[in-house]
């Protein structure tokens, strides 16, 4: 939609409190706390789609962003009973899950040798034994065996646990694992910040501030990082507002996150089984929302592979412009909790071929969002039939 078309939705909207809120948006002022949470309340599906498509294109008009990655789980035994999981396996029942020493996390790097992925994911359980020099370890090996591949790894539950048990400070772990090769964070582990749900869903685990801090320490040390929110379960409008209100806060004095990336919550094979997951009309209307509000982050990214393929094509026209990657793993966080997607996998020719479906124009990126390939003029049939996109 076009910056008339635009112009003449907010004006024709009747309701007064969303007719100020467009102007806003089109004149590009900064959405308060309040507003936030009237969009979720109040607003049409189209008329806060039409609105965050509108800053979507503004900011990166039809590019849609995605990267060659792949990802390794070094285990799912964590310390932590997470009410929302449906992932891990307790210490105690750890015979129950997985444990990856380094020589088999290794031996899924060499996999990929002479490949054209540029991104390994590593995140996992918290597991006592896999301390922070277990993966200092396995950092030093994998840029010694790779050194151009960008380690994005650990959510702050990680490190947190990690830098505890190793009596460091967050700043002096994060600049020992920086040090010893990972590259940029992932953005879990946050879920819903405020404590009044926190403490119902993740009470256990490392709160808001420690999120928050663990981030800080990585940016000021010119590290980039992601964000994440939890949602669709039984938090409140005004709960996803302060959460993505305090990492707009962080955002404004860092500048060190890359993209924003809510997700939804499956009640499949965990203690929140009771909880019904949200529908698609609210999926939709948090990524708009969100890329209204977060004005200050460049990129808004769905992680396909837990939305399902259709409806992440669907997003890319509220307010999202990333798809993540080609994921080329077994990752096992989203499917154990029924996710559209049980074998996460797409080639490159593949995701091109979704993301053109959709009339958006797909561009391979760094995890930093250096361009690698623009695909706007690519045959997708010349690629399926290229090994070296499938």
């Amino acid at each position: 939609m076009n910056k008339l078309a635009i112009e003449a939705l907010v004006s024709s909207e009747k309701d007064a409190e969303l007719r100020s809120i467009g102007e806003k948006v089109f004149q590009n002022q900064r959405l308060i706390f309040d507003e936030g949470v009237v969009l979720f309340e109040k607003a049409p599906l189209a008329y806060v789609g039409a609105l965050a498509n509108f800053i979507r294109e503004k900011l990166h008009g039809n590019k849609t962003y995605f990267n060659r990655n792949f990802h390794i789980e070094p285990t799912n035994v964590c310390v932590f009973s997470c009410n929302f999981c449906s992932y891990s396996r307790l210490y105690a029942h750890r015979d129950e899950g997985w444990e990856l020493n380094k020589d088999q996390m290794m031996h899924i790097i060499e996999k990929y040798d002479g490949k054209p992925v540029t991104e390994v994911h590593i995140v996992g359980g918290v597991h006592p034994k896999m301390n922070l020099y277990f993966f200092e370890d396995l950092l030093k090996s994998i840029k010694a065996h790779r050194p151009e591949l960008h380690i994005k790894g650990f959510t702050a539950v990680e490190l947190d646990y990690m830098f505890r048990k190793a009596k460091l400070s967050v700043e002096e772990g994060m600049q020992l694992l920086h040090d010893a090769g990972l590259d940029s964070l992932p953005g879990g582990g946050a879920e819903i910040f405020h404590p009044e749900i926190r403490e119902q869903i993740c009470a256990d685990k490392v709160d808001a501030e420690g999120w928050l801090h663990i981030h800080k320490a990585a940016h000021n040390i010119g590290m980039h990082t992601n964000a994440t929110m939890l949602f669709g379960h039984i938090e409140k409008y005004w709960h996803r507002i302060d959460h993505i209100e305090r990492l707009r806060q962080l955002q404004d004095e860092t500048q060190g996150f890359n993209t924003f990336i809510p997700l939804k919550f499956r009640n499949r094979n965990n203690d929140m089984s009771h909880v019904s997951e949200s529908s698609l009309i609210e999926d939709m209307k948090t990524y708009a929302v969100a890329r209204l509000y977060l004005d200050n982050f460049p990129h808004l990214k769905a992680y396909w592979p837990m939305l399902g393929r259709q409806n992440a094509q669907l997003s890319l026209a509220f307010g999202v412009n990333d798809l993540d990657g080609t994921i080329d793993d077994t990752t096992k966080i989203y499917s154990m909790a029924g996710s559209e997607e049980q074998n996460p996998a797409l080639s490159t020719a593949q995701l091109v071929a979704l993301i053109k479906q959709v009339k958006r124009e797909p561009v391979e990126r760094d995890t930093l969002y250096n361009v690698i390939k623009n695909y706007a003029e690519d045959d997708v049939h010349e690629l399926e039939a290229n090994p070296y996109y499938n």
